[in-house]
């Protein structure tokens, strides 16, 4: 997906929380008991007690910088602006420490493409202040990349740069980083090339792209001084072209990434593990050929506001442990930048929120191993799922409360 621009806003607690400790209280004292409980453990609960007033600051304080953290981050904004904007939206998070800048080359013109210093300086200042930061660089690989060109089009422009007709463009791109001290960029060229969107799209004609990658990565690894990674990153699912199609071979590529938004509209983040082409193919063609995974742009899309997906994305990078993930963070897709999506937002905050250090993966299960236990004369109420998901299950309001209650 192309880079987009917001504005950053203010952030406000999502009415969720407010519904789920009035429901907390409510509930406490009386009829309601989590449906998914045993027998034994709903005649044995003691009365919960009442809810400790919620504030801003009931969260612990987050934890000192350890050394080994993951490395994450957001899209937060192509220009300085989104690098000033990292240490906010680590604030936001609690101190939690973002050791991932991306950004996205304009693919208008090859001048561009090339990689202006003015643009990039205030970047490599940022990669710069600390050794175990990533920069991470989104390279077009076709100028008018986002001008709709006709397949014919494309497949002309793929077999210049097969032959070669692009190279001092790319070595050009190499000197200057190079030059600006960022020798260790991490490189996504063509990115979600098996879809339509973009000039460099692989469709119109694979063999050539393939071979127009591997020219573009030795035109950059020629100059002197590079240590870049390249990254080969598809969209999640089929697109246009199976994405397997476009892989140029393992000798040019050191990451197998993924952009992976929740879509389509009614996929299950179960249902976007299994398609084909999906994020478990994904996981398995990468340890097949020897290669780490990352996941250069996800996030929320299709399914609007989905704390579900969210949850899930998280827990199945902390299973996977990808080299790095940066989250799209503008509308619709964003959770600091974007207040449309509250639930997922707040989601992400307390996953996030602090975090230094290794998380302990937490994969979330794909159905329960046993089935939940409804207590005898006891009716479940539909509170929906966010409720439920906060209170850990259905409560259901038994038969002879008034009774027991007289």
């Amino acid at each position: 997906m192309a880079p987009q621009q917001r504005p950053a806003r203010t952030r406000r607690w999502p009415a969720g929380v407010a519904v789920i400790v009035a429901a907390s209280a409510a509930l406490a004292s009386g009829p309601g008991v989590a449906a998914g409980a045993g027998v034994a453990d709903v005649a044995a609960a003691p009365p919960a007690p009442a809810p400790a007033p919620t504030t801003s600051a009931a969260a612990a304080a987050p934890a000192a910088p350890k050394k080994d953290t993951p490395a994450f981050g957001a899209y937060l904004n192509y220009d300085a602006r989104g690098v000033a904007r990292i240490a906010e939206l680590g604030d936001w998070l609690g101190g939690a420490d973002l050791r991932v800048g991306h950004t996205y080359l304009p693919g208008d013109r090859w001048s561009n493409i090339e990689g202006a210093p003015d643009f990039l300086q205030d970047w490599a200042n940022w990669r710069l202040e600390r050794d175990d930061r990533i920069f991470v660089l989104n390279v077009p690989m076709l100028e008018r990349n986002e001008e709709g060109l006709s397949d014919a089009q494309v497949r002309t422009l793929l077999r210049q740069g097969a032959g070669g007709a692009f190279d001092h463009h790319f070595r050009a791109l190499a000197k200057r980083l190079v030059a600006l001290k960022i020798p260790d960029t991490v490189i996504v060229p063509g990115w979600e090339m098996n879809g339509i969107t973009y000039t460099h799209r692989c469709g119109p004609d694979p063999e050539s792209w393939k071979t127009y990658w591997k020219r573009m990565v030795a035109a950059m690894r020629s100059v002197p001084g590079q240590r870049f990674r390249f990254d080969f990153t598809p969209s999640r699912g089929r697109d246009a072209i199976p994405w397997t199609q476009c892989y140029p071979g393992d000798d040019t590529v050191d990451i197998i990434g993924m952009d992976s938004y929740d879509q389509p509209r009614g996929m299950s983040f179960d249902e976007q593990v299994r398609e084909p082409y999906g994020l478990q193919a994904h996981v398995d063609f990468a340890k097949a050929h020897g290669k780490p995974i990352s996941y250069p742009e996800w996030g929320l899309f299709r399914n609007g506001d989905n704390p579900e997906y969210m949850r899930r994305m998280l827990a199945w990078m902390d299973e996977h442990k990808p080299v790095y993930n940066t989250v799209t963070d503008y509308c619709p897709h964003g959770v600091w930048q974007c207040e449309d999506n509250p639930e997922a937002s707040e989601v992400y905050r307390q996953v996030l929120s602090g975090r230094t250090e290794e998380p302990t993966p937490t994969p979330e299960p794909t159905g329960p191993t046993t089935p939940p236990v409804t207590p005898p004369d006891c009716s479940p109420l539909d509170l929906g799922d966010w409720v439920e998901y906060w209170l850990g299950g259905k409560l259901c309001l038994r038969f002879d409360w008034y009774s027991r209650n007289r």
